[in-house]
């Protein structure tokens, strides 16, 4: 592969030269002064290099993980990863060779350098792999949560096979050339990079096709080819004629029978939870305590937990639109455009709705609706370091809900709570010292260097303290005796914390970890609530073991909302089965 390399380069660097007669003096003297300027380089010779260092490099990850694959082991292994590997520097050297302008080239190139280091540091750390979605979660995330992932670990690495050998290729002095030859010369190494590539992939297409077809998390490993494609289509998805206009829906929205004249009004709560995973929660069989209040409520029969609940997808930028849309996984899609959702509908029937957030945002499932950010809180004791624990949201709630339209507060309330919940890596910052049942726990955002029994101390700490605040809503909400109350929980997507040398979250749902999708889910019914509808707690106990997914929530939410709209589907109702007519 080096020799291909330096052929390549010398080939590049012959392409890029400049006739000597163009920059010659017409009348050269020997005591002509020596040029105080740099050598300059070709820049067919720099994309050469830059090629050779993404290659190895920059792509640790992918040798890494092909050399682990059996099916390419041995001598045959070896052969096609040299090839596999001249594949890519030759597509790679096409789009390079495509941006080879003067004031382009070298800031394209330092992009690809710094864009692959950072993609293999976290691919590397936490075993994440780089595609559309996951980079329009890095484009969702705000200066809080990347202020998480900043470690020593990852700006040592960043520096190192990134950022010095961007540094080095912007001072490098490009020799010039006209426009018609550099506009010819572009194109011909363009042509000839892809030519390489093709070749390769075709050379070694048995080899490939299996390792693609059976390893799917291998293609989306190739620096910097995954991120340039992932950004494209992300731009893609972004374009004037893909921005379709709002979609209206449940424009037949309208409150049931349970409204009627002297009816108390509904206090219906929904708690997003934020990474929370279901193999860590005691309701669900987990060995360790992290339910504690929530368990006590269970063993009375006021609690039930749903113990097969699948997510929308593995980020919360997919999962939060998705759980609120009338689609379903199956239908739901970025690319279908904006659309109203589940608040929109609730809000149009009548009722009063307010989203709370203590996370980076509801991406657009309350744009419509009332909704609050704690990022400006200032509670002494729950925003004192940095940003706010997840009870800051039940704070001045009284407060919160009086300011909303009394007309619609009279019918009733749907209140939604957006946790921090148990979002890493910097899980150790989740949770209050009084709720740190599990000692000792990672303190740092580097997850692999951490203990792993540390490392699960405080992902198990967070999901305690998750306990304690939905234990305290309900609290709250029996106190609410002049109404008929309600909440329900359920996490947004899971967490992977080693397992398979994974972490965080975020793969494609077709590559993701059970993990990732398997998510934990409650819900707690009044007195009143069970009255108001006609069913039992006993009866939603029964139905807690049934396979349930996001796609249950939003005909849900509208069941014991008692809202009557087309596009409610009973049979995805989890309630349904259980409800009598309202009384």
């Amino acid at each position: 592969m080096g020799a291909a390399v330096t052929a390549a380069a010398s080939k590049a660097h012959i392409l890029g030269s400049v006739n000597p007669t163009e920059t010659a003096t017409a009348h050269p003297t020997p005591m002509t002064t020596p040029s105080k300027h740099p050598a300059a380089w070709s820049r067919f010779t720099l994309a050469a290099i830059v090629c050779l260092w993404l290659i190895t490099v920059g792509n640790i990850n992918l040798w890494q993980t092909l050399a682990a694959l059996p099916g390419v082991a041995g001598a045959r292994g070896l052969w096609f990863g040299v090839v596999f590997g001249v594949g890519i520097a030759g597509a790679t050297f096409a789009l390079l060779a495509l941006s080879a302008w003067r004031g382009v080239f070298q800031l394209v190139a330092a992009f690809f350098l710094i864009s692959a280091a950072a993609s293999s540091h976290f691919m590397l750390s936490y075993g994440i792999v780089i595609d559309t979605s996951m980079l329009a979660n890095v484009v969702a995330t705000d200066a809080r949560e990347a202020a998480d992932l900043m470690t020593w670990r990852m700006i040592a690495f960043l520096s190192a096979v990134g950022v010095l050998p961007a540094l080095w290729v912007v001072t490098r002095r490009v020799t010039p050339a006209p426009l018609f030859r550099r506009l010819w010369q572009n194109s011909l190494a363009a042509f000839l990079g892809l030519a390489v590539a093709v070749l390769s992939a075709l050379w070694v297409f048995q080899d490939l096709a299996s390792v693609m077809r059976n390893h799917k998390e291998v293609r989306y490993m190739i620096n910097p080819l995954n991120g340039v494609y992932a950004a494209i289509n992300l731009a893609a998805q972004q374009l004037p004629h893909h921005r379709k206009p709002l979609a209206v829906i449940g424009e037949d929205a309208a409150l049931g029978t349970s409204y009627n004249a002297g009816a108390r009004p509904l206090r219906l709560v929904l708690v997003v939870g934020e990474t929370s995973r279901a193999a860590n929660w005691q309701l669900g069989g987990y060995a360790r305590a992290t339910n504690p209040e929530l368990s006590a409520l269970a063993a009375r029969g006021e609690v039930q937990y749903y113990r097969d609940v699948m997510s929308c997808g593995t980020n919360t930028a997919t999962s939060l639109p998705c759980m609120f849309s009338a689609l379903g996984r199956g239908d739901y899609s970025p690319s279908n455009g904006p659309s109203e959702g589940l608040l929109d509908v609730l809000q149009r029937a009548g009722l009063a709705v307010l989203w709370i957030d203590n996370q980076s945002g509801c991406k657009g499932a309350c744009d419509r609706v009332p909704n609050v950010n704690t990022r400006a809180a200032t509670h002494p004791e729950l925003c004192s370091t940095g940003e706010c624990f997840d009870a800051v949201m039940l704070d001045d709630i009284d407060a919160r809900i009086n300011a909303l339209p009394q007309a619609q507060r009279d019918k009733g309330v749907v209140l939604v709570m957006h946790q921090m919940g148990s979002h890493g890596p910097a899980y150790f910052k989740r949770t209050p010292d009084a709720f740190k049942d599990f000692r000792p726990e990672c303190e740092s955002a580097a997850l692999p260097s951490c203990e792993l029994s540390s490392l699960i101390n405080a992902y198990d700490n967070t999901v305690r303290y998750t306990d304690h605040l939905l234990a305290s809503a309900i609290a709250w909400l029996s106190e609410q005796s002049e109404s008929d109350a309600a909440l329900w929980y359920v996490s947004d997507h899971g967490e992977s914390l080693g397992e398979n040398n994974l972490f965080l979250h975020g793969l494609p749902y077709s590559l993701a970890p059970i993990e990732q999708k398997h998510v934990p889910q409650i819900s707690w019914l009044s007195g009143n609530m069970q009255t108001r509808l006609g069913l039992t707690a006993a009866c939603l106990q029964a139905k807690a073991g049934e396979p349930y997914s996001h796609d249950n929530l939003f005909h849900t939410l509208l069941g014991l909302a008692d809202v009557s709209t087309a596009l409610y589907q009973p049979q995805l109702d989890i309630t349904a089965s259980c409800r009598q007519a309202p009384q």
